[in-house]
């Protein structure tokens, strides 16, 4: 029986715009210098549209927030096997206000943007593996591809 036409274009919207952030932070990084500030950035947005994508498919409702370990203590208490990685995930949550601005003293380093941009997209993964095929669909299946 298919699921609700809305609700998986909903999922989806926000699955879709994960996988542009993993593109763009993948992006990113091939430049000379690489813009690392602008790659975890897009780590820590990919993570959490990712994971309310993931809620937006459960109907749960959420707060606007960039706080990681919130949003994944929602989805964990939805689905227990997302709790460890939900934990690690919360890592990400500085860099949606960490280089975005004038004042921080140090850049992050390539090997910084590149476990971010790894972190992101094991989340991306792991919440479309719990997903049925119908929300996958049409999303395009190389998150990290340029």
């Amino acid at each position: 029986m298919p699921h609700d036409p809305v609700r998986v274009a909903d999922t989806r919207a926000w699955l879709s715009l994960a996988g542009t952030d993993l593109r763009a932070g993948a992006h990113e990084l091939l430049a000379t210098p690489p813009f690392c500030r602008d790659a975890v950035f897009h780590a820590q947005q990919a993570a959490e549209k990712t994971l309310k994508g993931y809620l937006v498919w459960r109907d749960e409702p959420f707060r606007k927030t960039h706080d990681l370990a919130e949003v994944g203590r929602q989805c964990a208490l939805l689905d227990p096997t997302l709790l460890e990685l939900a934990q690690r995930a919360a890592v990400l949550t500085q860099y949606a206000w960490r280089y975005r601005y004038p004042g921080e003293p140090v850049e992050p380093t390539r090997a910084e943007a590149e476990r971010a941009l790894s972190l992101a997209r094991e989340v991306h993964e792991a919440v479309l593996a719990r997903l049925p095929a119908e929300v996958r669909e049409q999303l395009d299946s190389r998150p990290d591809g340029i």
